[in-house]
């Protein structure tokens, strides 16, 4: 394990150095690094990789949270490593804060593959909803809620030790880290700076994805300059489970273009 104090923060990362352009993996709400574990698996054995838990989330110290601390803690590990021009890969808030880094630091991304994310996801009324059931009951509370729109139906019918698995990280998230990262989620709209990212961009939907829907990721592709999208098929919110082999294809496929 790793970590580094970085914007008064302890931060917990795995870091794998190689050769080209790094792929950075940014996580979604309420999950740790280790939900791209299958992903990484696909990839080669020499491509250089960075995963962190974000402030909130895993082993990562709980912090005051917003939209720009998440990109900021982001571009600050990058510079701690001396890493550039990378692959940032994200899924949901993962995605937004992909969005976030590629317009504050261009010099860090050389390409963005959003996975189930948005240039704006939800509403304030939804997230607010959200914040005070957590602050009163608990995370588990809404687990159930929360595993349905993560994953298929076939998923959760047939993968029940995995379900339970995630059902565990899900609920063991520090309280103040999930609320604060869903007011993050809830106050960030990168509509109008997302049409100005000049990064080659594809976009993942999951089409029984009920978090962020295939016409929401569809509305992101339209917004970001030449971004593609793939809906796939028999998955939900979080592709890097249900189907990494896509995700890793599409990392392949990008850093080829971008070496």
């Amino acid at each position: 394990m790793s970590f580094a104090t970085l914007n008064g923060v302890t931060l917990h990362y795995r870091y794998r150095p190689g050769v080209g352009a790094p792929v950075v993996f940014l996580n979604s709400l309420g999950t740790d690094l280790r939900i791209w574990d299958a992903v990484i698996a696909g990839l080669g054995a020499n491509v250089p990789l960075l995963c962190l838990d974000k402030r909130g989330h895993g082993l990562s110290d709980d912090a005051p949270v917003s939209m720009d601390l998440l990109v900021g803690d982001v571009a600050a590990l990058l510079d701690h490593l001396d890493l550039r021009h990378a692959l940032l890969c994200g899924v949901s808030v993962g995605g937004m804060i992909a969005q976030g880094l590629a317009a504050a630091r261009p010099d860090l991304a050389a390409g963005l593959v959003l996975c189930c994310t948005g240039a704006r996801i939800g509403d304030p009324n939804g997230w607010n909803a959200r914040i005070d059931t957590v602050k009163r009951d608990g995370i588990a509370a809404m687990a159930e809620a929360i595993l349905e729109r993560w994953f298929s139906s076939r998923f959760r019918e047939e993968e029940t030790a995995a379900l339970a698995g995630y059902r565990n990280m899900l609920t063991r998230t520090p309280a103040a880290g999930y609320v604060g990262v869903c007011a993050a989620i809830r106050d960030t709209d990168f509509t109008e700076q997302s049409t100005h990212l000049s990064r080659p961009t594809r976009c993942l939907a999951g089409a029984e994805d009920l978090a962020t829907p295939p016409d929401l990721v569809t509305t992101l592709a339209k917004t970001i300059p030449g971004a593609t999208i793939e809906i796939l098929d028999g998955c939900g919110h979080l592709p890097c489970i249900e189907t990494p082999e896509a995700v890793a294809r599409t990392i392949r496929d990008m850093s080829g273009e971008l070496t």
